[in-house]
């Protein structure tokens, strides 16, 4: 099973016990599944189909109705539906979501829920867990962070996007095809998501594989770094060898101060020696600073023989 599908099993066993809540949870299920429809003479009807049938199952608990031979859950096409057919019970369920008014005339508007259903935070909560059931995916955080709500217009989108960003997590969208996608990249933040939706399993193993990815990028740059310094330290050996090799073959070792002769033929003998190890093998040791000194003033002096051949040439 996926990382995404996981967490929709968690999640699709989580239980509210607060009424208002659950109300939240079936709004959603209702706003991204549900199809109000009119039944003659004057009557509704309500329909919700998803490819989860567990979601559908989720739906009878948040209605606290048990699937019985006038309420079952039907195959159509490539998804699984309930159609509740009783006016009475339609109307009372789209009601509670406010939907329809108390007087049952319709509610129109472009948003994805009423906002007196996500006034409280816990709500909030609620709606966007089963916004997640409905239309969210998390990529495998293996690969990449990636946490995602597919609406089907901007001002769906839009009222998504707040309602993440009430809890302080930075939510953006993007247009995929006919579709508005409200996203969340950054990984703690999508660890802060599965906790606002109760999914605490989910959040822990997430958190496992930050920690280990954490762990391996760390090693690797602290090997990245290592590599370098050593490359640097080799590629300065081999430039100083070089130098002294031409200052022997041009005007002879003999030439040089007696200190920097001797640096000169401790480099010759001892070529993958670091500074420090080179200082110490001195008749009179000398620290890093002081070896390095040394080995740069035999560098610029090589240099001011080949300057001084060139111009000769």
């Amino acid at each position: 099973m996926s990382f995404s599908g996981s967490v929709k099993e968690e999640l699709l066993r989580y239980e509210d016990s607060a009424r208002h809540c659950c109300i939240a949870e079936l709004a959603a299920m209702i706003a991204f599944h549900g199809e109000i429809m009119p039944v003659p003479p004057g009557g509704l009807a309500l329909s919700i189909s998803s490819e989860n049938e567990s979601i559908l199952r989720k739906v009878f608990t948040l209605l606290e109705l048990k699937v019985s031979t006038d309420r079952q859950i039907v195959r159509k096409n490539n998804r699984f539906a309930i159609d509740i057919d009783d006016t009475e019970l339609t109307v009372k369920i789209l009601q509670a979501v406010k939907l329809l008014s108390a007087d049952r005339r319709p509610v129109t508007t472009d948003a994805l829920v009423n906002p007196i259903i996500i006034q409280r935070s816990c709500c909030k909560r609620a709606f966007l867990r089963g916004a997640f059931l409905c239309a969210g995916s998390i990529s495998d955080p293996e690969k990449f962070y990636h946490f995602e709500v597919v609406c089907t217009t901007p001002e769906k989108a839009q009222q998504m996007q707040e309602l993440i960003q009430s809890f302080g997590i930075d939510a953006k969208i993007v247009k995929r095809k006919k579709y508005e996608v409200v996203y969340v990249k950054e990984g703690a933040q999508i660890v802060e998501l599965l906790g606002l939706m109760g999914a605490g399993v989910s959040l822990m193993n997430l958190e496992n594989v930050r920690i280990l990815k954490g762990m391996r990028n760390t090693v690797n740059r602290k090997v990245n770094c290592e590599t370098a310094n050593i490359n640097k330290t080799v590629n300065a050996a081999v430039k100083q060898v070089d130098d002294i090799i031409y200052i022997r073959d041009t005007v002879g070792l003999h030439r040089l101060p007696e200190n920097l002769e001797e640096t000169a033929l401790l480099r010759l003998e001892y070529p993958q020696a670091s500074l420090k190890e080179l200082g110490g093998l001195l008749s009179a040791p000398v620290g890093k600073s002081g070896i390095n000194h040394r080995l740069r003033k035999i560098c610029s002096i090589a240099e001011q023989l080949r300057g001084f051949k060139e111009e000769q040439v």
